[in-house]
């Protein structure tokens, strides 16, 4: 317990600067509209949350059918009980920092011992790219990514762990993606060192991991499979393509810079993009004491971390470009910089070893401690502070940036560039409006049609499952045009025009092998629980 209270405290240095009061700008200055546009979806019952009805400008877009949506589900927690939306993101950045440095903790302590746990976790937390993540970048999927690393590992190496292994898993998939496609073949090499000495065997690791997939397909198989409905190439090309965020070895290893700027071509990055000094170096002197004082088992395991952490670094240098340019799958990582967080694991991981090393365990600890905020604790800050209301982030003209930013992220394909103008309040067509309604993912409105043979254009962009009935009869939709806006015939008169985002059959089939992937957790929590 004693062990568990130190590491709460040293972690407050990280975690002060977002208890103070204000909000603060970050690059990624859309967190707080995604979690009210899934405030808006909890609501309207629309779960799992796929469509935003304000996004797009308006005109809506599938945010969530793309985006990650853990982190936003957790956030919406205390909104739904009357919190600001704005505290509450930043308490999804806490969250994310505390989370991480207990999941660290554990993994830790499973492989150095309490002491070596705390050393592990305070690397892991005072990482120069966990402050950019969180106070530039404002990233709040890959914060929680952080999370799930360690846990994955750990439930891995204990014994009988399929249930929290498959949970953290699906975790990961359903936090950040594109931090799956960067772990994966380092958790392999891994999997495959250890699997003779430590944990599940592989045939449980597999069943973890079908199931902790199975959990997470209600949003990883439409992300990955509808992901060519959107203009997923927006994603790949100017300011997005790799080749312009590589970085070289004196900025990765020697750099102390600290700015609140963006990444660009060159050695002028405007933020950090190093791993730490200390990060680097005491994973290496760790491992040469360790093999001088003869303890082989410890250096193994040292051994394959600094490999690891080294190899992530490696592909963050220019001298990667060979394999970016030949695994097509990387080009979505975007940043290669992102690595920083697999170097960040496995450098963290190896430097609890220092522990294994002396006996003055708590002073070493603390020496640590002190070593790290001296070197990177003034990072753990924002820019400024920025007083502002939900009310006035969500009005005006900044109501207007939150709807345009990123826009072409999540534009559906038929559209054939951005909106310039805010959607309409209500149909186009030739006529009048008697009533209307709308909701996050449907529309519902009464209308007096003046002339026959009408065209009605809804403020809405076309994406497949998209349903639209006429006095309760399914039409035909017709999305031919500049923005790929909804178009439907109506007769004159007066007529109930009703819009709805179904599932598509793979969404169906994604939402029940979710439902399957549950029953089956609970179903074999209750074997295993009669079985004892």
């Amino acid at each position: 317990m004693k062990t568990k209270i130190l590491l709460l405290l040293l972690t407050i240095p990280a975690i002060i600067a977002l208890l103070k009061p204000g909000y603060f700008p970050m690059h990624d200055d859309i967190q707080g509209m995604r979690v009210y546009q899934m405030y808006k979806c909890v609501l309207d019952l629309q779960i799992p949350c796929r469509w935003v009805p304000d996004m797009g400008f308006g005109y809506g877009y599938p945010q969530f059918n793309f985006y990650s949506p853990l982190p936003y589900y957790l956030m919406e927690i205390p909104v739904l009980f009357g919190g600001s939306i704005l505290a509450s993101v930043k308490l999804g950045f806490l969250a994310s920092l505390v989370l991480s440095a207990w999941s660290m903790y554990l993994l830790g302590s499973f492989l150095w011992g309490k002491k070596g746990g705390v050393i592990s976790a305070l690397f892991y937390t005072y990482a120069p790219y966990r402050a950019v993540d969180i106070y530039v970048r404002g990233a709040m999927g890959e914060a929680w990514a952080f999370v799930f690393l360690p846990l994955i590992l750990l439930f891995t190496l204990k014994p009988k762990s399929t249930i929290p292994l498959a949970l953290s898993i699906a975790g990961l998939f359903l936090t950040h993606n594109i931090t799956v496609i960067m772990f994966s073949p380092f958790y392999v090499t891994f999997v495959l060192f250890f699997r003779k000495n430590h944990g599940n065997d592989l045939k449980n690791i597999l069943k973890s991991g079908i199931l902790g997939f199975a959990l997470s397909a209600f949003f990883t198989l439409p992300a990955f499979l509808e992901k060519n409905y959107t203009h997923v190439e927006s994603v790949l090309m100017g300011y997005f393509n790799y080749l312009a965020h590589f970085v070289g070895v004196g900025q990765l290893f020697l750099s102390t810079h600290w700015g609140y700027g963006v990444s660009s071509l060159g050695e002028l990055d405007g933020m950090s993009l190093s791993v730490g000094v200390l990060h680097w170096s005491i994973p290496l002197l760790v491992l040469i004491l360790l093999f001088y004082l003869k303890k082989i088992e410890e250096f193994r395991k040292v051994l394959i971390f600094v490999i690891l952490g080294f190899l992530a670094l490696f592909l963050i240098h220019p001298r990667s470009q060979f394999i970016w340019d030949n695994v097509s799958l990387l080009s979505y990582i975007q940043f290669p910089w992102r690595f920083l967080g697999i170097a960040v694991f496995c450098f963290s991981l190896a430097s609890g070893a220092l522990i294994k090393l002396t006996n003055r365990k708590l002073l070493m600890v603390i020496t640590i401690f002190v070593i790290l905020i001296l070197m990177n604790g003034s990072f753990f800050k924002p820019e400024r502070y920025v007083y502002i209301t939900d009310g006035e982030k969500f009005s005006g003209d900044s109501w207007l940036k939150q709807q345009t930013i990123s826009i072409l992220d999540y534009l559906p394909a038929g559209a054939q560039h951005p909106p310039t103008s805010p959607a309409s309040n209500g149909p186009k067509f030739s006529g009048e409006v008697i009533s209307g309604q709308k909701g996050t993912n449907w529309q519902t409105w009464e209308l007096n049609v003046y002339d026959e043979d009408n065209k009605l254009e809804l403020p809405l962009f076309y994406f497949p499952g998209w349903e639209v009935k006429v006095d309760g009869e399914p039409v035909k939709i017709d999305s031919a045009n500049e923005l790929g806006l909804i178009t439907v015939d109506v007769p004159s008169g007066q007529h109930l025009v009703e819009a709805r985002l179904k599932d598509t059959n793979l969404r169906l089939i994604a939402n029940l092998v979710s439902l399957i992937g549950l029953g089956a957790l609970v179903l074999y929590r209750k074997i295993k629980w009669l079985s004892h």
